[in-house]
């Protein structure tokens, strides 16, 4: 797996797993939606500057976007689409 497979793997990873959209991370992180979904494809040169942005806002070390995921691990399953319904009031 090259460098940006494995970032993007990551990113994704640990996206999903705090429960955000690319359009909310990118938001936090100062960054375009569609940037954030090229990176995440590996298809994107990200810079050491994004990467940290990115790592803040998912509140993990850099490093950990940048190691190789453990052989046969399957990919993140996509959040569920559209907008999260409001939540009743107690």
């Amino acid at each position: 797996m090259d460098a940006r497979a494995i970032i993007g793997w990551n990113l994704r990873q640990f996206r999903v797993a705090k429960g955000l959209s690319q359009e909310r991370l990118a938001l936090a992180a100062g960054i375009d939606r569609s940037y954030v979904g090229r990176v995440e494809r590996g298809s994107e040169n990200v810079t050491i500057s994004t990467l940290e942005a990115l790592a803040m806002v998912l509140d993990v070390p850099v490093a950990v976007l940048l190691t190789e995921p453990v052989e046969g691990a399957t990919a993140p399953s996509p959040l569920r689409s559209g907008r999260h319904p409001k939540s009743s009031p107690d």
